[in-house]
């Protein structure tokens, strides 16, 4: 018993020399077996540097870079599809909300690229015509496939609905690997165009153009 006491003693002693308390502080530094792992040489951007003639860690991109994604032009704005912004995001800056409508201008042009980029990617499943008709529900007729003229669905802000196209929602997978940020926006622009075509009124059209609907 003497020595297995004495045999315990030592494990304890040599684990708390070699690993010390945890959440103790100390004034001397620790022992590093691997210091690379936490000390790796690297230069930080913007600072200065001497080893580069123009004294500058940050490099100029080298000639025939290409840019990693396509600037988005939203009015005097360019933006990239890394900036924090409600176009990347769908979201307002600094807050948890979702905008309550499409960034982007909605033209004809936007309504046609929202009309292929729907009918590439979203009809399979949510059919055309967006009442969820699509392949699976004629596969089998007990698939749950998303009807995007419910009244839960039109009453989605924007926002939340480029976050549901983005990121995915159920067994639905996010596009956000898939599409630009400008198609997506297309995409819902394009949407609401299918909503308002079933759920509008004849006051919602120009007088105009109301001898050319059919009944």
């Amino acid at each position: 018993m003497r020595y297995f006491l004495a045999i315990l003693a030592l494990c304890v002693l040599a684990t708390v020399g070699v690993l010390g308390f945890r959440g103790s502080h100390f004034r001397k530094p620790p022992l590093y077996i691997f210091p690379d792992m936490e000390r790796q040489p690297k230069l930080r951007p913007q600072t200065v540097n001497a080893f580069f003639d123009d004294g500058m860690s940050s490099r100029p991109p080298v000639a025939g870079t290409i840019a990693r994604s396509d600037p988005i032009r939203v009015g005097d704005q360019t933006l990239y599809a890394w900036q924090n912004s409600p176009v990347t995001t769908g979201r307002i800056t600094g807050t948890t909300n979702f905008l309550e409508v499409n960034p982007l201008p909605v033209t004809a042009e936007l309504l046609q690229r929202g009309q292929e980029v729907f009918n590439i990617h979203c009809a399979a499943c949510h059919s055309k015509l967006g009442d969820g008709n699509g392949t699976p529900k004629r596969i089998n007729a007990m698939a749950v496939v998303a009807n995007l003229h419910d009244k839960r669905i039109v009453e989605l802000t924007d926002g939340e609905l480029f976050n549901t196209v983005s990121y995915g929602k159920g067994l639905m997978l996010g596009y956000a690997g898939n599409l630009p940020i400008q198609d997506r926006w297309a995409a819902i622009a394009y949407l609401r165009a299918l909503q308002l075509s079933r759920l509008g009124t004849l006051d919602e059209v120009p007088e105009a153009a109301r001898g050319t609907l059919k009944k």
